[in-house]
């Protein structure tokens, strides 16, 4: 899928530090994202790293396999640590699973970080050969449907009341499935925003790490 240019908005005020797990997935495109949303963003790899941001981006990928990366690299409990203690975090597609309290269909021994009170089903919209384009109202986003990319995408069973449903695909066999939530200073998209050149979902997120510094 080809990515188109990315469109510069320089939406806040003020240009927090906000850093991409770099273990696996679209490291570089996030960190462009972000850059045109108006941050400074920066690649964690290292929980020195993680210490020195305002917020973090956690990258599609494979769910699993970043979970091991980031006991490899000693950065599960701090970044753990951090979540409690209220840092703004935004997750797409595996970072989606990776930020929810339950999982469905994972393997027997796979961990979450948690952060937002619901469940995800892993891989729900099929094989790497059923990724499909679509656009999406996604609310808190103005200017229009937002293009969304789904690759071996999750989406969300059920929320807790304290979790605000964002978007559901509107149309198609998977119509009305939650795919992008927000509880607190912390949100998800099943979706890959960071690959379509629209920087308004990453926009969002350089708003709420704004508000939370």
């Amino acid at each position: 899928m080809r990515e188109a240019p990315a469109r510069h908005v320089a939406w806040c005020d003020v240009n927090p530090t906000i850093g991409v797990l770099a273990l696996q997935g679209d490291v570089p495109e996030h960190v462009r994202a972000l850059e045109a949303a108006g941050a400074r963003a920066v690649r964690v790899r290292r929980p020195a790293e993680l210490a020195r941001v305002d917020g973090l981006v956690l990258p599609g990928g494979e769910s699993t396999t970043t979970g091991r990366l980031l006991d490899a690299f000693d950065l599960r409990e701090p970044l753990v640590e951090r979540l409690r203690a209220g840092m703004p975090a935004y997750g797409s597609c595996a970072g989606m699973i990776l930020l929810a309290d339950r999982v469905l269909d994972g393997t027997a021994d796979q961990r979450t970080l948690g952060g937002i009170d619901m469940t995800v089903r892993r891989n729900a919209f099929g094989r790497q050969v059923d990724s499909f384009e679509t656009a999406l109202e996604v609310r808190g986003v103005e200017g229009g449907p937002v293009p969304a990319t789904f690759i071996r995408a999750p989406w969300v069973e059920e929320v807790g009341d304290d979790v605000e449903v964002l978007a559901t695909v509107g149309e198609g066999p998977a119509t009305g499935r939650i795919v992008a939530v927000a509880q607190g200073p912390v949100m998800a998209t099943a979706f890959h925003p960071e690959i379509t050149g629209d920087p308004r979902v990453h926009a969002m997120f350089v708003r709420l790490v704004s508000k939370e510094r």
